[in-house]
């Protein structure tokens, strides 16, 4: 019945948004019974659009994601692309250290899994893989680094910046001590 799958959209939309909100207030431990409240659902209905904490957040980060991923591609075609590499490393950093829940979001029961890639992982590994092979041709990147390496990095960066006073500012200096490690020519 359309009514029914109207209603379900603007369910979805409200759901969603009241989700925005409060993932940025609280970051990824926003109380799924309180995100139901507000939006005006009951628990039941977020649970149908979103059966996990995981898909909730995939929803809610999507479209930066997309514009990240969006960036890595663009940058794949850079005349330095080593420049490149670390421009999206950067952009990738400042974000995920300043958004509540994203570095959750890009993990898999704590640890980040290769295996079992969350779409978010598999939207900016496939984006950044031609970026990150380029790099790796011109030298610019130790050989054998993956896209998911680089994922788990920033993951980790942001998760212990995230209480920090300037997650952002602390999470690109952590971020320029490893690119030694990534990408030995200076």
């Amino acid at each position: 019945m359309p009514a029914q799958r109207a209603d379900a959209r603007r369910n979805y939309a409200r759901i969603l948004a009241v989700a925005e909100e409060e993932v940025a207030a609280r970051g990824a431990d926003a109380s799924l019974e309180q995100i139901a409240r507000t939006a005006g659902v009951g628990s039941a209905t977020v649970r149908r659009h979103f059966p996990t904490r995981r898909a909730l957040l995939e929803a809610v980060f999507r479209e930066r994601i997309e514009s990240l991923a969006a960036r890595a591609r663009e940058l794949a075609e850079a005349d330095d692309v080593r420049a490149a590499l670390l421009d999206w490393l950067g952009a990738l950093t400042v974000y995920s250290a300043t958004v509540q829940g994203l570095a959750t979001a890009l993990l898999r029961d704590g640890e980040l899994d290769p295996e079992h890639a969350n779409p978010c992982v598999n939207t900016l590994a496939e984006a950044g893989e031609p970026l990150l092979r380029r790099a790796e041709r011109a030298g610019a990147v130790a050989p054998g680094v993956t896209p998911v390496d680089l994922v788990t990095l920033i993951a980790g960066i942001a998760l212990t910046t995230q209480h920090h006073p300037d997650p952002a500012t602390e999470a690109t200096r952590l971020l320029h001590l490893t690119v030694a490690g990534i990408s030995p020519r200076g």
